[in-house]
């Protein structure tokens, strides 16, 4: 999940007021001067238009700038309500056109969005600062903060004016927003935080530009239909209509999209062709045209200066300090935990398909290009298993009917098709999400298939966060983004095992956002320490494949047929098949990561030797790469959410494994046990600390157990 451009007080960013001398006729002309009339106050698509961008954020801004304005100069003393309150309500009228700017930059853009974010994302930095290291407005939240903890002393003989849980969780959150965006550092120090700021967010688009642009230009170009051998029919037919549409009627093109590289790696016999393939994805963003190269070492340098000008040694001190594991060491101490077993299992992996290469004849040793093609090979031969046998009873629409069954039997939700509701893109669907008596929750919107203006990956947004409660109550609209398989002119979408856990990943940050029953919009659905925010995404994943939940959604596109009980054991046999190398690729990547973050003289390094570096000290073998090497790692350097907080996926993850035991135990559709979920963890968004949360579900803190024998890492005691 990727989170829209926010104040780590989730007050939206804004910037200075520079208004525009629009007309009258101009500004009546702009929807987002006006209340949106769309059913459940939806944006309203299709009447926006990539010039209403600029004046609109400039007519957020100036009404945000009067709202802070207001509580500045307050003659009242500073209160909870009209100082901290008033500052999560602000900015509703920026949060408008960013809830919509930001998603499209993502899974919509085009050159004029481009030039859009260029302009704005320093003046947004920018004025992030001013708000953060507005001196009078600090003042009026550290007295609210301070006059609390004196009440907190109190109230064990009975105080009422404390605050509730939820509401020391703002106030906290607002306070150390502050203190992290550098209202306690000296005139001059703040002037140069000013300055990395306003950089930083200039670096991070960029970054990501520069990947879209080089994924969209590349494709690996076949005339020859013998250097197809392998492939499936389906991943054929659509590299065709590949090439036909890049100009190239009669031939077959392979681009960067997941969608068409893995496929290939997978199944094509021409090895020549996959290392081909294979380089290009791996070596992105190290191209003379479409370099990163600077842009890393800038954004580490930068990094570095802002952590110690805030009193941390390092970017990862301060990145971990707001988290659950609190401190890198914490961090490393799980990861390195984990590598040891990871990397043995790898390497077992890694000696039987070498073996399999012998036994074809193939000279030479296995290399990255070869682990994916010989894995299926080892699947088939293992478990008599291929993934072209499933994917027919893994239609898109099967799939959605399931995740959505899913969590209508464990939350009590329903899902309704709409199709009165404006939409980016003909791709996108839309549904509204209701209780089970019909009381509305929310609309979701669904935008599946890869296109030349969408980036790559998969992530949940909020165009509007949950808040309030009765009458002032504000619903969430929320949109799922990913990169499936696209249909063909012969079959519809049909997903791979890796696309159908994708899809219930991203429900499960979309219910995340939809289930919230908090107060602050601050705190509200996913706005939650970033290493707990996986895991009502995460656990979502166990469900996918249970031979219970199959039986309502794995039909064959064609035939009606539901997926043979055969098929369903050699899913669950094969369940562990491959995790050393899947483990083992994710830890590297997030070792390097903190790596990076954790480095001392950030000007000194040269990108390519520190990775290499990196790597060869964990003695990583040369047949495995990190899953994001430097040049494309977009989690650790298209902005701050996720850098030196790629661990956070392995860290959700023993939470989610050591949670779904729970349903393993009293069975996987307990809906006693889903309200629990829902109540304890997924409606209480950011409102009380992640493992207070977690033990008032489960009983206890996790364990890591049931990580290591979910992956096959560690023998299981029975």
């Amino acid at each position: 999940m990727k989170k829209l451009l926010l104040l780590s007080t989730s007050i939206i960013i804004m910037i200075t007021a520079c208004q525009n001398p629009n007309t009258e006729n101009e500004m009546s002309d702009n929807p987002f001067f006006s209340e949106w009339t769309t059913p459940y106050g939806v944006p309203p698509f299709d009447i926006i238009k990539d010039e209403h961008f600029i004046p609109a954020f400039e007519k957020g801004i100036e009404n945000q700038n009067k709202e802070i304005e207001a509580i500045v100069t307050n003659p009242e003393p500073p209160t909870f309500l009209n100082t901290i309150v008033a500052l999560d309500k602000s900015g509703s009228d920026l949060a408008k056109v960013s809830g919509v700017f930001f998603n499209l930059t993502e899974a919509n853009t085009n050159n004029e969005i481009t030039k859009i974010t260029g302009e704005i994302a320093p003046k947004l930095a920018n004025h992030n600062d001013n708000i953060m290291l507005n001196a009078e407005l600090f003042k009026r939240v550290k007295t609210v903060n301070d006059a609390q903890k004196d009440l907190n002393k109190e109230v064990e003989i009975g105080n009422a004016a404390a605050l509730n849980q939820e509401q020391k969780a703002l106030l906290d959150e607002i306070y150390q927003g502050f203190v992290r965006g550098g209202s306690e550092l000296k005139d001059e120090d703040q002037a140069k935080l000013r300055v990395i700021n306003e950089k930083l967010a200039s670096l991070y688009p960029e970054f990501g530009n520069i990947l879209l642009k080089e994924s969209n230009n590349y494709y690996m170009l076949i005339e020859d239909e013998s250097e197809l051998a392998g492939l499936p029919a389906s991943v054929k037919e659509g590299a065709s209509e590949v090439a036909t549409a890049k100009g190239h009627e009669g031939a077959w093109a392979f681009t960067l999209d997941k969608p068409s590289w893995i496929p290939f790696l997978q199944y094509a016999d021409n090895r020549d062709r996959r290392e081909e393939l294979y380089t290009a994805w791996m070596n992105r963003g190290k191209t003379p045209e479409y370099n990163t190269t600077p842009i890393i070492n800038e954004i580490l340098v930068l990094r570095e200066q802002k952590a110690r000008l805030l009193g941390y040694n390092n970017f990862a001190e301060y990145a971990v300090s707001k988290n659950m594991a609190k401190t890198p060491d914490r961090v490393y101490e799980l990861l390195l935990g984990l590598w040891e077993p990871s990397l043995e299992k790898a390497k077992e992996e890694a000696s039987e398909l070498q073996d399999l290469m012998n036994k074809e004849g193939v000279n030479g040793e296995l290399k990255s290009w070869d682990w994916w093609y010989y894995t299926e090979k080892l699947r088939k031969e293992k478990y008599d298993l291929d993934e072209n046998e499933l994917r027919p009873y893994f239609s898109l629409e099967q799939v959605k009917k399931g995740a959505f069954e899913l969590s209508e039997r464990l939350y009590g939700i329903k899902f309704k098709r709409r199709t009165d509701i404006p939409v980016y893109h003909e791709d996108v669907e839309t549904y509204e999400i209701t209780e089970a008596d019909g009381t509305h929750i929310g609309i979701f919107y669904v935008d599946y298939f890869p296109r030349s203006s969408k980036r790559g990956g998969a992530w949940m947004e909020a165009y509007r966060k949950q808040s309030g409660s009765g009458k002032d109550k504000v619903t969430p609209v929320i949109v799922n983004v990913g990169n499936f398989t696209k249909p063909t002119a012969e079959a519809p979408s049909l997903l791979s095992i890796d696309e159908v856990q994708t899809l219930f990943h991203e429900l499960g940050h979309g219910l995340h956002g939809f289930l919230s029953n908090v107060e602050y919009k601050t705190i509200s659905g996913t706005s939650v320490k970033r290493d707990f925010v996986e895991l009502p995404s995460q656990i979502m994943e166990n469900w996918a494949l249970e031979p219970e939940l199959l039986k309502l959604y794995a039909y064959h596109y064609k035939t009606g047929e539901l997926i043979p009980k055969e098929l369903v054991e050699k899913i669950q046999k094969s369940g562990q098949f491959n995790q050393g190398f899947v483990t083992t690729e994710y830890l590297a990547a997030s070792l390097l990561d903190m790596d990076y973050h954790t480095t001392e003289n950030a000007s000194d390094i040269d990108i390519e030797v520190f990775e290499n570096e990196s790597m060869n000290k964990l003695g990583l073998i040369d047949a495995i790469i990190p899953r994001y090497r430097s040049n494309y790692f977009a989690h650790a350097f298209s902005g701050e959410g996720y850098a030196a907080g790629y661990y956070v996926y392995i860290w959700a993850a023993v939470l989610d494994s050591d949670a779904y035991e729970a349903f393993a135990e009293d069975g996987i559709f307990n809906r006693d046990l889903g309200q629990s979920f829902r109540d304890n963890i997924i409606s209480r968004g950011g409102s009380d600390d992640p493992m207070t949360l977690f033990v008032n579900f489960r009983g206890a803190e996790p364990s890591l157990q049931p990580l290591l024998k979910k992956r096959g890492l560690v023998k299981s005691s029975s």
